[in-house]
């Protein structure tokens, strides 16, 4: 498939997403949105996919919403369910690790889009802020959600209402980043880590996910359930009976995906 605001790159069990909009530092448009989430589902349509990575081209990872594209008329929640929404949600439901490889700024809406990944490295140039108030505009794309599970009320408070922009450094502080990584380094770091995801048991990351996107909003008793459930379905895996033979055998499983 051809896009026009992205590259898709397929090697080796690892799908590329490159944010192809380098001189708006990969900023949003519709174009760009659409194209985004038909990628997400070639990934999820490829068996033979079993990591992504989304990055940018440039200096900018994802500078949020193009806000030179609005159209008069259409408004903000409009803009959020029909370009946002449909690609954090894709990113949440794809059953297979998804790698934010942050090279550059990460703001707005486009900082949303990586904390909705799975994994985040940074590069030591990275940027990040929930910069929606400089602008007179509410936190979206997910900020509600993934912002006070990963460092509590009190901090994602703090980042909505000031809007300060602040350097990688602070956001692996924060929890925000799980590494920061120079800039010639991150690509490939964040290949080798993705490629060791995509020889993993594909179906256990999926389960993992899933409980995740749902698990404060379960109780004890329904978690543990849930956990049960979720045994019962991954002992009936290819990879499930190739991880306990390889246990017993001593030697190193090779999980297909199954």
């Amino acid at each position: 498939m051809t896009y026009e605001t992205l590259l898709y790159t397929a090697t080796d069990a690892v799908a590329t997403i490159t944010l192809n909009r380098p001189r708006q530092l990969n900023a949003v448009n519709r174009t760009l949105a659409t194209e985004l989430a038909m990628a997400l589902a070639e990934a999820n349509r490829d068996e033979r996919v079993r990591a992504v990575v989304i990055t940018g081209a440039g200096r900018g990872f994802c500078a949020g919403q193009d806000l030179t594209t609005l159209q008069d008329g259409i408004g903000g929640g409009q803009i959020l369910r029909e370009m946002y929404n449909p690609i954090v949600l894709a990113i949440r439901r794809l059953p297979k690790p998804v790698i934010a490889a942050i090279n550059g700024a990460a703001v707005g809406a486009g900082m949303n889009l990586a904390l909705a990944c799975d994994i985040r490295f940074a590069s030591e140039t990275a940027t990040f802020g929930q910069v929606f108030t400089r602008i007179g505009a509410l936190p979206d794309s997910g900020a509600f959600y993934f912002l006070p599970r990963m460092i509590g009320m009190a901090r994602a408070t703090e980042l909505m209402l000031n809007a300060d922009v602040f350097d990688a450094a602070h956001a692996v502080s924060l929890g925000l980043v799980n590494a920061v990584y120079s800039s010639d380094e991150l690509l490939p770091r964040t290949d080798d880590y993705a490629r060791r995801l995509a020889q993993g048991p594909t179906q256990a990351y999926a389960r993992i996910k899933a409980g995740l996107n749902d698990a404060f909003g379960l109780g004890l008793e329904a978690a543990l359930e849930w956990e049960a459930n979720g045994q019962d379905a991954t002992a009936m895996s290819e990879d499930f009976q190739e991880g306990v033979t390889a246990f017993l055998g001593k030697r190193s499983p090779h999980f297909v995906g199954r």
